[in-house]
């Protein structure tokens, strides 16, 4: 018998229910008691529906209230020292302190979880780290679940996946030694989950499909055969890899000792033939068939066709999942009932995703006659999709064909730009900006909200946005920045916004996915060729700057940025796709630009998202991606300046790919790192100019104008002045504007202090 299991479930809930409650306690709405009822009510209610799907094995410890990485945190009792609680457990004031900072104390770092646009909570490490079980929420879940019948299979960061996806603290240390420490706590965590009657624990190493050197590789060995050691009683252990191939280790994962191992074969259907090979007697292979990460309908008979190939070699030792945790999917495709009905028969969300599990593993038992109507649906949903006239647009098919070498790059050399740039602009040493966006208020979601109702006319809705328009332009010059946004108040989201008014895209309801904490997105589905049909931005940005004699920066969502937090087409290369997407961003450039828009921000937050996980791969993703980005943005004269953002990323390694781009202005997250960041374009001698966050703005501390100033003078040591703007670390819009006039004062009058200290001949040598 085929057995099925999930490897992970969305836990924000179908209606972000998880969200609303978080920020009512955060608020101080509802108290910890009423928060934990959400959540365990969630857990249930997800728990109860994977099983009606038909799955076999469901997971217990992939729910969150914040983050899998800091509930490991959590749990191994391994939180800096400043937060260390005196008592046996990690209470919940604590664990969010961890996410989000204190009046008295920043935020842990947090960054991107491997190309996806998920963040978590950066562990820190130092020489005096010690590991616990300091948490007994997991082994709560698991009475929770044992309580409803369900049969829990734990799921756990590896120990090696979560010291690697860790940082040092102190100059010298290397968190790998730390692995002594922390393998025991794992054994005692496996014996009291064992002692529960858990049969099998999923233990994520997603490192593996990274590129990894001999030290960690020699420890994964280690680690393994501690976690086996004679006389330590534990349940089995299904050691899961994702999102790439792990076929280089294929030998060595054979032979570790674990009960069987976990392979993705949607993002990398080659590795299936190097693992059936030789593949241990008495080891479960489980066989990611059901795309975790994207929403389109699963080609089923080529799924049974690769499952009953792999069943014929390992026989009933054969496990059926999704690639990955479905945490990177919308919940139910059924709650949308307003999106197009052929659209929608071409897609599968969580819960269409467990019954197509389900499906294959009822097939493989029954014979493949037993889900013939299921085979014969899909492939038919599939045809209509490739046959739709909805997919191709002849108009970008003759653009496509129409471009040349010329159309990717910029008349004139960057020092050109610059010295005309400045010339037109006439801003001071330390320029001040933010990010783009500001505050979302109540108001203003009601305003569009009772827009797309119908209760709310066109010129009332105008006028409604015009008005919070004008009130950030005043708040912006009353505060003191040189260059000004128009606040995006009548926009929903960066890449939903953008999607709407483009051809190819289609919107869902409720199809949101979690970014970090309470933060979600509702990833547009980029189902066709893309094409813009009238100008999406010039007539906003146009008011602003009719508002105020200071420059207002056009602001641009990137075709990358598009690309990656789109659920994106998978029947043509996503180069391709990008430079529809950046053909289409180009229009609306040189609209800005005939305007009178002198600064154009088009932004790129996920262009290392999309970075491939193996370095060989990294060059052709390069050469698509700076090419899109280039044509986004290189139709325009030499004195028209363009900015680009960037955030949570680890720049270093790609930081020629960042210079090739040819923006003039980079803005990037920094202050949470303490502008470690920043240390690579220094020694990389990034040559245009560059805008490292100085606060945090997705916690609610207000650092003071001393902290700011700090940092400012930790940037002077690595880029030279004349190259600096100052700003914020990301846009605003979750933020309350008491906060954001204050934070961004504090900003400014750190940029006038440090001004007021350099002159020219400083600044050549800060």
């Amino acid at each position: 018998m085929a057995l099925t299991h999930n490897l992970g479930f969305p836990r924000i809930g179908a209606r972000r229910e998880l969200k609303l409650a978080l920020e009512a306690y955060w608020r101080g709405d509802i108290n910890e008691e009423r928060l934990q009822t959400t959540a365990a009510e969630l857990r249930k209610q997800h728990w109860i529906l994977q099983r009606e799907a038909g799955i076999d094995l469901i997971p217990v410890g992939d729910f969150a209230l914040y983050d899998q990485m800091l509930n490991m945190t959590a749990l191994l009792g391994a939180g800096p020292a400043r937060f260390n609680a005196d008592s046996g457990e990690v209470d919940l004031d604590l664990y969010f302190a961890m996410a989000r900072g204190t009046p008295g104390q920043p935020a842990m770092e947090m960054t991107k979880w491997f190309d996806t646009n998920y963040h978590y909570i950066v562990p820190e490490f130092d020489a005096r780290t010690e590991f616990r079980i300091a948490s007994s929420q997991l082994f709560r879940e698991v009475a929770e679940a044992k309580a409803l019948g369900i049969s829990p299979k734990v799921v756990l960061i590896g120990p090696l996946t979560y010291l690697y996806l860790g940082k040092e603290t102190e100059p010298g240390f290397n968190r790998l030694d730390l692995l002594t420490r922390l393998l025991p706590v794992y054994r005692e965590i496996l014996a009291r989950l064992a002692s529960l009657g858990v049969e099998w624990v999923q233990i994520d190493e997603p490192l593996l499909a990274l590129d990894l050197d001999n030290d960690w590789l020699s420890r994964l060995d280690h680690a393994y055969a501690a976690l086996d050691a004679t006389g330590t009683k534990r349940p089995k252990l299904l050691l899961a890899t994702y999102f790439e191939a792990v076929d280089n280790h294929a030998a060595r994962l054979k032979k570790l000792p674990v009960d069987g191992l976990h392979i993705d074969l949607c993002r990398a259907p080659h590795q299936l033939d190097i693992f059936l090979d030789n593949y241990p007697a008495g080891k479960v292979l489980s066989l990611g068939v059901i795309d975790g990460r994207n929403v389109w309908r699963a080609d089923l008979a080529q799924a049974f066709s690769i499952l009953s190939r792999a069943q014929a070699i390992v026989g009933e030792r054969l496990w059926i999942a999704p690639s990955c945790s479905l945490l990177h999917c919308p919940v139910d495709l059924e709650l949308e009932t307003r999106l197009d009905g052929e659209i929608k028969n071409w897609l599968a969300f969580s819960a269409q995703k467990l019954k197509e599990v389900s499906t294959l593993g009822r097939g493989l038992d029954q014979g493949e006659n037993a889900i013939r109507e299921s085979l014969d649906a899909a492939a038919e949903a599939r045809q209509e999709r490739r046959d739709s006239p909805r997919i191709h647009s002849p108009v970008m098919q003759e653009r496509l064909q129409s471009l040349t070498h010329n159309d990717s790059g910029r008349a004139s050399p960057f020092p050109v730009r610059q010295l005309l740039q400045r010339r037109r602009f006439q801003l001071p040493l330390l320029p001040t900006t933010t990010i783009g966006s500001f505050p979302q208020t109540p108001e203003i979601r009601q305003a569009r909200a009772a827009f797309r109702k119908g209760e709310l006319g066109n010129l009332q809705y105008l006028e409604a946005m015009r008005n919070e328009i004008r009130f950030a332009i005043k708040k912006q010059e009353e505060i003191g920045l040189d260059v000004l946004v128009h606040g995006e108040p009548e926009r929903n989201d960066m890449v939903e916004y953008f999607g709407e008014q483009l051809w190819g895209y289609a919107f869902t309801e409720n199809g949101w996915v979690q970014s970090y904490g309470s933060r979600c997105v509702k990833p547009p589905i980029l189902y066709g060729d893309i094409y813009r049909p009238e100008p999406m931005t010039v007539d906003w940005i146009q008011y602003a700057q009719s508002q105020t004699e200071k420059p207002v920066k056009g602001m641009l969502t990137g075709p990358i940025t598009m690309l990656m937090w789109s659920f994106v087409r998978d029947d043509q290369a996503r180069s391709l796709t990008a430079l529809q997407l950046a053909l289409a961003i180009r229009d609306e450039v040189a609209d800005l630009e005939r305007a009178g828009i002198g600064i154009i921000q088009i932004d790129e937050p996920a262009f290392r998202e999309g970075l491939p996980l193996k370095k060989a791969d990294w060059n052709g993703y390069f050469q698509w991606a700076v090419e899109a980005f280039r044509v986004a943005s290189s139709g325009v004269k030499d004195d028209t300046q363009i900015h680009t953002h960037m955030c949570y990323s680890e720049f270093n390694d790609i930081l020629p790919a960042i210079a090739d781009m040819g923006a003039d202005v980079i803005t990037i997250e920094t202050s949470r790192s303490r502008m470690e960041l920043l240390d690579g374009f220094g020694h990389f001698k990034y040559p245009n100019e560059i805008g490292p966050g100085v606060y945090d703005i997705h916690s609610p501390r207000i650092p003071d104008t001393a902290e700011m100033l700090e940092l400012l003078e930790k940037a002077c040591l690595v880029i030279n002045p004349k190259q600096l703007w100052v700003n914020p670390d990301c846009g605003l819009k979750t933020r309350g504007w008491t906060e954001t006039v204050t934070a961004l004062e504090r900003m400014v009058e750190a940029a006038r202090l440090l001004r007021a200290r350099l002159d020219i001949s400083q600044a050549e040598t800060c």
